[in-house]
């Protein structure tokens, strides 16, 4: 019995050592990278991110094949829709300062190894996208050179026959990522003056097809002789919502900047709103231009825009079309060259990966070493890979990181106030954690946060003043009762007291909050998943599929609620999502939504991915990690606090020896009140 309950207990060890959660510094804004980005840095970042080579190629094939001129309406709600996962990113990118993006988020509210997986994720998709769009910029490039590119590497180069890989090795892609890697180890100021240019051109060029494009627009076009505006219904609108979601994809090197932003909580969320709105009214904007010049039906998938001007008798127009287009897809290979290594250098300065990719050049302020390692893999994966079966995989990387930082959201929201360091993150652990003060019968108690509210009522200085005025006195005791009376973040609101406190009164500040974010996550699957796969795969009579969707529809909707009656914390001066739990849960429900809609063999690649991965942490990053030897260093001595039926304060230290000792306990009492501590 003694050894099984032994057992349990290193179990539930391990498990909790696999979901600790990173411990911040106390000044978050502290890096050895260099703060220089402002918020017109960020938001080109963000813009080249997402204004690739979708621009001229997403527009005609969706245009053409799924939604007709109805193709504007789907990036109207595939912009809102980015815009619920794009909100907390801004949200977790103010209040955690750090690169590492999706992965870091995670880190600092769900657990270590899902932040981990994360990272792994996100580490392919950047590198498996940044060799996708190294392809399509040679192959377009190629394309202006009628081939030539191709036919002289075929001929004196090499060609080959080998299922997934290319028929001749690519060199123009590789050579323009190692190239590109070359440009941004110099520094982060470089790598943004290098984006500055490119997107400036690819704006030039966008406004030139806008004012031209919409002198040549013809009304008939969108009339019913040529199919109507939305030639496939609904379903069609809906289906290339889908498609143009991924349009959006890249807001994310935003937060993945934000360590290196001079000031991210204001500039953070500022950039991604800017580059998201400029993104979504250039994809608008530019499909209905397309649309408009000619019928939709004759649309050219490959090449929209260039053959849109050649048909019109505007041959030397598709020039400047091309021209915009190859500056678009170098600002969308810069994205990931800049977001990768930052990633990789966020997981390894944490333990999680190898050490050597933690180093910071001193000069240049990068880390030099995982962007030329990673930039040269990427190289490879572009030199001799065929790619296209693999840019689907793209997308599960994507919506899981997009899935996990909404979800990271409602929990960080709800989440207890355990600790604050000096940036006023609440709810997030920071070395510097103040210790409550107790009273004598037990109840906590909290006299500095009282001292601060009546300094920052006083003045917004920080100057305490004297109140002189009876009214003055009057609002500072309200103020001091509210604060006193503020309930603890995860507990019941007052209001819904009486109606569900005999039910959830009795449990611990945020345990209600965890097990509906659980209850959230299950059901949405779910019920996606009927969705997608009950009348085709699962063939449900109408009844059990109407009965499924019901239920998984009230049980979702429930957690939502059930989060919603419990206390959020404290508005914060940094930006925060609006309707929490609200635009959160959605975004949970769209992402699943998506990636359920991939195809099988997609999911069985994301599968030995995360095999590999877990091999990783299990082999090295578990054994490494700099929580695990903060957590072994702080086992050393365990401090505790007793309240003395006096009411003083006694601080015991206790030396923590191997079981079978005796423990030596050293008491010394306080000398400062029980209020100082």
């Amino acid at each position: 019995m003694a050894s099984c309950v032994s057992g349990c207990s290193s179990v539930m060890r391990f498990c909790q050592k696999l979901n600790r959660l990173k411990t911040l510094e106390d000044d978050v804004m502290a890096t050895s990278l260099k703060r220089c980005l402002s918020t017109v840095d960020l938001a080109l970042l963000g813009v080249g991110g997402m204004v690739g080579s979708g621009l001229y190629v997403l527009t005609g094939t969706v245009a053409k094949d799924t939604a007709g001129p109805a193709v504007v309406v789907s990036f109207i709600i595939a912009g809102v829709a980015s815009l619920m996962a794009a909100l907390c990113y801004a949200e977790f990118g103010a209040r955690v300062p750090k690169t590492g993006s999706a992965y870091m988020f995670t880190y600092v509210s769900v657990g270590e190894i899902w932040a981990f997986l994360i990272g792994w994720n996100v580490i392919l998709e950047y590198m498996i996208g940044g060799a996708a769009v190294a392809r399509a910029w040679s192959g377009y490039l190629d394309s202006i050179f009628n081939h030539r590119i191709q036919n002289f590497t075929e001929s004196h180069v090499m060609r080959w026959d080998v299922p997934f890989l290319t028929h001749y090795p690519d060199l123009l892609a590789a050579s323009i990522l190692l190239v590109a890697s070359f440009f941004i180890s110099f520094g982060v100021r470089v790598s943004s003056w290098l984006n500055h240019i490119f997107s400036a051109i690819s704006m030039v060029v966008i406004a030139f097809i806008l004012v031209f494009g919409f002198a040549l627009a013809d009304p008939v076009n969108w009339s019913a002789q040529e199919g109507g505006f939305a030639p496939f219904g609904f379903s069609g609108i809906m289906a290339g919502t889908a498609t143009c979601f991924y349009a959006f994809v890249g807001f994310d090197v935003i937060a993945a900047s934000s360590e290196e932003a001079s000031n991210p909580q204001k500039a953070v969320p500022a950039a991604t709103a800017i580059s998201l709105g400029l993104a979504a009214t250039a994809y608008v904007l530019v499909s209905t231009v397309l649309t408009l010049m000619v019928p939709w039906h004759t649309l050219d998938p490959n090449s929209a825009l260039s053959d849109a001007f050649f048909r019109r008798g505007y041959s030397w127009a598709g020039f400047i079309v091309a021209v915009g287009s190859i500056c678009a897809m170098n600002t969308v290979l810069l994205s990931n060259l800049f977001s990768l290594p930052r990633i990789v250098y966020a997981m390894a300065e944490d333990g999680l990966f190898f050490s050597v990719f933690s180093r910071v050049n001193p000069v240049t302020k990068v880390p030099v070493i995982a962007i030329l390692v990673f930039g040269s893999l990427m190289a490879f994966l572009a030199l001799i890979f065929d790619l296209e079966a693999l840019v689907q995989f793209l997308s599960i990387g994507t919506l899981l990181a997009y899935t996990f930082v909404a979800a990271s959201i409602i929990v960080l929201r709800f989440q207890s106030d355990k600790s604050t360091g000096s940036s006023g993150g609440g709810g997030i652990k920071t070395d510097a954690s103040s210790t409550p003060s107790l009273n004598q019968s037990g109840q906590q108690v909290d006299p500095p946060v009282a001292v601060n509210e009546t300094q920052t009522f006083a003045q917004d200085s920080g100057e305490p003043k004297e109140y002189e005025s009876f009214s003055d006195k009057l609002q500072l005791v309200e103020r001091q009762k509210a604060v006193k009376e503020r309930r603890a973040a995860g507990t019941l609101k007052a209001c819904w007291e009486p109606y569900l406190g005999r039910i959830l009164g009795d449990c611990e500040p945020g345990e209600v909050v965890a097990f509906s974010v659980l209850a959230l996550m299950v059901s949405a699957v779910s019920l996606c998943a009927v969705l997608v796969f009950g009348n085709n795969q699962l063939h449900l009579p109408v009844w059990s599929f109407t009965l499924l969707l019901v239920i998984f529809s009230l049980v979702f909707l429930l957690s939502l609620a059930l989060i919603w009656v419990h206390e959020q914390q404290p508005n914060h001066k940094t930006f925060q999502v609006p309707l929490v739990p609200f635009v959160p849960g959605f975004s949970i429900l769209l992402n699943v939504f998506l990636m359920l809609k991939l195809s099988p063999l997609t999911w069985i690649r994301f599968t030995i991915w995360l095999a590999a991965g877990l091999l990783v942490y299990f082999g090295y990053g578990v054994w490494h990690s700099k929580e695990g030897l903060r957590e072994k260093q702080g086992q050393e001595v365990a401090a505790r606090y007793v309240v003395l039926p006096s009411g003083s304060l006694v601080e015991t230290v206790q030396n923590v020896q191997p079981e079978g000792h005796t423990h030596n306990t050293h008491t010394p009492t306080l000398d400062n009140p029980p209020a100082s501590r």
